[in-house]
Parts: C-alpha cells; sequence; structure tokens
C-alpha cells in the first residue's frame, strides 16, 4: 500500500512492474489490477502498461503461452484452464490460438492424470468409479475424455 505522503510518478509504476516481471509473465490485467491495488488506481498506470507492452517487456501472447504450458504440465484439461485464463483477463481469441498451437493430445493427458492419481488398476465398484470422474471432471476434462481415461486398461492403448 502507498504512504500517504509518497508521490506517484511513471518511473515508480514502472518500477513496480518490472519488478513484478521479473518474477514471471502477467496478462496486463493482472498486472494493472496489482498496480492498481499498489498505487490506488492513479491514472498514470495504463500509460506505463502500454509503454511496457510497446518494449515487449509485457505480452498477454507470451503470458497466454507460458501459463498454457504450466496448466497442461499440471494436468489440467481445457475447461478448467479455460476458465483459469477468463479469471487472469485473457480474452477467447488469444486462448483459442494458443490452444490450437499446442498438439496437446486431451485424452491422452486425461489417461496420464487419471493414472497418477489412481494407478492403472480399473474401478470396479461404482463408487469408485465415481469418484474418478469427480477428480477428472474437476481437473477439467469433458465426458469423452473422462470416459476414455477411465476404459483404457490396457497398456498397448496407452
Amino acid at each position: 500500500m502507498k504512504k500517504q505522503d509518497e508521490v506517484i510518478t511513471p518511473a515508480k509504476i514502472r518500477s513496480a512492474a518490472m519488478d513484478l516481471l521479473t518474477g514471471r509473465e502477467f496478462s496486463r490485467a493482472e498486472l494493472a489490477k496489482k498496480l492498481d491495488k499498489r498505487f490506488d488506481s492513479d491514472p498514470a498506470i495504463a500509460s506505463e502498461l502500454d509503454r511496457l507492452q510497446e518494449e515487449g517487456l509485457q505480452s498477454d501472447q507470451r503470458f497466454t503461452e507460458a501459463f498454457l504450458r504450466s496448466r497442461i504440465y499440471r494436468g489440467h484439461g481445457l475447461a478448467r484452464i479455460r476458465l483459469d485464463f477468463r479469471q487472469k483477463g485473457i480474452g477467447d481469441d488469444l486462448f483459442n490460438a494458443a490452444v490450437e498451437a499446442t498438439d496437446t493430445d486431451w485424452f491422452r493427458l486425461a489417461r496420464e492424470v487419471a493414472d497418477r492419481k489412481f494407478g492403472r488398476s480399473p474401478a470396479t465398484e461404482q463408487k469408485n468409479r465415481a469418484r474418478r470422474m469427480r477428480f477428472l471432471q474437476y481437473r477439467g476434462f469433458n465426458f469423452d475424455q473422462i470416459k476414455y481415461a477411465l476404459s483404457a486398461t490396457d497398456a498397448e492403448d496407452f
């Protein structure tokens, strides 16, 4: 939070933004939210963010690619990732372009996630199968992907 007698300058806003960007990529909306909180919605924030984008120091495309890779690596499905992107302020056009650029096999990913969590043993009881389905649904996989992940029990299918 800013102190009462602190003078806000564009240099201070830029410095705070650069401090945040040294740790990881941020979407413009996410960075604006953090800076608004720190500098009480100063009007100079938007112009500094524009400048950072022009200089290539902040890029929604770069953020989208990095964030998508991290979510796939964590074993999240497309629905959950889409929700995460909306919360980060990334539009559907940029998200869809990034998803198309990846060669992710969502069925295989659902299978890998299920195997990591539950092992290779098939779910014989309805209660156990429902538990696995809920887990994969929470992870963001659709019904067809869940069905594939739970039905493929042979090593050759993998």
